[in-house]
């Protein structure tokens, strides 16, 4: 076999990964007690290695159009930089740091055996303090076994790895408390063993997340882990090698679990402690953090919740969006302008939402595989799931307005797909440059009227080019315009909007709703 891996060998593991954490993903979450019991490593890997495989689709994507192959160091640098943006949690922290260091030595010609070694030790560097049983003593016995096996370096990495995985117990004694192996180190298992079906094209022999749990943790039993600090804080930052070591030292003296992965100027810190404030301040003193994630750990103390019948979960761009959808009930997934929610995030609020009937509305055409790959995805873990295939916001608060959920399940997704459907849609952008529309060459700094996804109107002013799109809206008809406002929407839009249909549309009502800061469109446009 091959110790080596091309781009598209680089793509298939991804593809593979995914999968398998997919499958597996709620086992290796039932075992996760160490370092905090919050039964979540399983969905912080998926998350993590579906950002490093969409990340691998792009290059992929971007050189199809030229009709060539990208180059084995494009991919993997592509994987390792995804993975890095993407990391969830201690685990996934730690797993993008191992991907970084094989990307590193693969992306240079090196074989799978040095990878995996520079894996091991980047990931070993990036722990403040780290402990033996867990996913760093797992990534270092692969490498180990990888250089000494006189052949097959990557099936050897594989076996090598699975025997650490079950000696962790024996490493490691909150784990021998719970009867488990650790979950991180299981799932780093899962992804070396899709690595070398990706290489050899046969999967090595299975291996369950329950291979060394003898039983079940009985709940009422003494808990298997101390208590720690209350938060976990996760957060991008761009920053300089000096300054990051400062921020070491300063969260060191904070926390624990503290993980620091990546390097060329962006890194990704994960850490748990008592003062998230005093986290992220020492991380805007070291550079520009964003993508700021705070986890509260405190939840064993809290009631069990029942779980209820039906649930709306709802993909929404801004803050004020957000409110009036969890004013209507609705479970929010915030999207970012340019950061559209991956699937393990939907597949995550509708775990959250704890009902056993949820509608899915992604509020957006581009979300529509994503969204299909979440509700069958929850729908194996049990989850009655429907689709609505919602392509804005405004179609998505129709749908919500007719949602009740005391009626059959069927009929209530029946009634809320219908008023999403007989709601058009339309949104003004300004165009980055110039290009061909729908509707005629448009110049950079253009203000566009898209209705249905499609240009209809170009103009200079964005109030005027809003009249224009809103009159050819309402020429086939309507009863009800929804306005949602964006960060970027001049002073008194609304008020004009609104006073233009009152005069010119007299049975049509107007409802205005503000879409938050952070929207990047300035106006959605609704009329049903």
């Amino acid at each position: 076999m091959p110790q080596s891996l091309d781009a598209s060998a680089v793509r298939d593991w991804c593809s593979l990964a995914l999968e398998s954490l997919g499958r597996e993903r709620e086992d290796i979450d039932a075992i996760n007690v160490y370092p905090v019991a919050d039964g979540d490593t399983g969905t912080n890997l998926y998350l993590t290695v579906e950002s490093a495989a969409q990340a691998v689709e792009a290059v992929f994507a971007a050189h199809e159009t030229g009709h060539t192959s990208p180059a084995l160091a494009d991919v993997v640098r592509a994987m390792a930089h995804g993975a890095l943006i993407g990391a969830r949690g201690n685990s996934g922290t730690i797993l993008a740091q191992l991907l970084r260091g094989m990307a590193e030595r693969l992306g240079d010609g090196d074989h799978l055996a040095g990878a995996l070694r520079r894996a091991a030790e980047l990931a070993r560097e990036a722990v403040a303090h780290p402990v033996e049983g867990t996913i760093l003593s797992v990534a270092g016995a692969a490498a180990d076994a990888a250089e000494n096996a006189p052949t097959d370096a990557l099936r050897a990495a594989y076996a090598g790895a699975r025997a650490a995985l079950d000696a962790t117990p024996g490493q490691l004694a909150v784990l021998a408390r719970a009867g488990v192996v650790d979950a991180g180190g299981q799932g780093l298992l899962t992804v070396l063993g899709a690595l070398v079906q990706a290489v050899s094209g046969e999967a090595p022999p299975a291996s369950s997340p329950a291979h060394a749990r003898p039983a079940r943790q009985d709940p009422t039993a003494e808990p298997c882990a101390d208590s720690g600090p209350a938060f976990e804080v996760i957060y991008l930052l761009e920053a300089d090698d000096e300054s990051v070591a400062r921020l070491r030292a300063r969260l060191d003296g904070l926390g624990d679990s503290l993980v620091v992965v990546g390097g060329d100027g962006l890194w990704n810190v994960h850490v748990h402690v008592d003062d998230a404030g005093a986290a992220v301040e020492a991380g805007v003193e070291a550079g520009r953090p964003y993508r700021i994630r705070i986890t509260h750990f405190d939840t064993a103390a809290a009631p069990a919740r029942e779980q209820a019948q039906r649930a709306v979960v709802a993909v929404v761009q801004g803050e004020g969006l957000a409110d009036l959808y969890r004013q209507a009930g609705a479970t929010t997934v915030p999207a970012r302008p340019g950061e559209p929610p991956a699937s393990g995030e939907l597949v995550e609020a509708i775990r959250r939402a704890h009902a056993r009937e949820v509608v899915l509305l992604p509020n957006d055409t581009s979300l529509r595989h994503t969204a299909a790959a979440a509700a069958e995805q929850a729908r194996t873990a049990g989850v009655r799931v429907a689709l609505i295939p919602t392509r804005s916001a405004v179609q998505g608060i129709a749908a919500l307005a007719v949602h009740a959920p005391d009626r059959r399940f069927d009929e209530d997704v029946v009634a809320m797909t219908a008023a999403a459907g007989a709601t058009r849609y339309a949104e003004l952008a300004v165009a980055e440059h110039r290009s061909w529309t729908s509707a005629g060459v448009c110049q950079a700094g253009d203000v566009l009227g898209l209705i249905d996804g499609d240009v209809a109107v170009i103009g200079e002013d964005l109030t005027e080019t809003a009249l224009t799109l809103l009159d050819r809206m309402l020429s086939s008809g309507g009863e009800l315009v929804t306005l949602v406002l964006g960060g970027t929407a001049p002073e008194g839009l609304s008020d004009r909007l609104e006073a233009h249909v009152r005069e010119g549309y007299l049975a049509v009502d107007t409802v205005t709703y503000e879409g938050g800061g952070d929207r990047a469109t300035p106006l959605l446009i609704g009329v049903e």
